[in-house]
């Protein structure tokens, strides 16, 4: 599913909020998932998982074209945990 069904979705379920407020909604969610976690810290939806950011070390990694032994920079990476809910449901139980 991608941003618009999404969007689309909860309009149709929704038929007395508009169009506009929804996407306004679903945008501000997201804005604040991506603020926190560039703040460093850890979002939870209970149910569905938790958005958090992990930290990769430097490393000496390999152009793969050439093989030629490049430094890699630390960086912050986003990591998500499924939640128990959304886990069993996957799996049919």
């Amino acid at each position: 599913m991608i941003r618009s069904e999404l969007i689309q979705k909860i309009a149709d379920e929704n038929p007395h909020l508009f169009q506009r407020d929804v996407e306004r909604i679903v945008s501000t969610i997201f804005e604040e998932i991506t603020d926190a976690m560039s703040a460093g810290d850890r979002v939870e939806l209970r149910g569905f998982g938790a958005f958090s950011v992990k930290k990769r070390d430097g490393r000496i990694g390999r152009n793969p074209r050439t093989g030629e032994a490049v430094e890699v920079d630390e960086k912050h990476v986003p990591f998500f945990k499924t939640g128990k809910l959304l886990r069993d449901r996957l799996n049919g139980a």
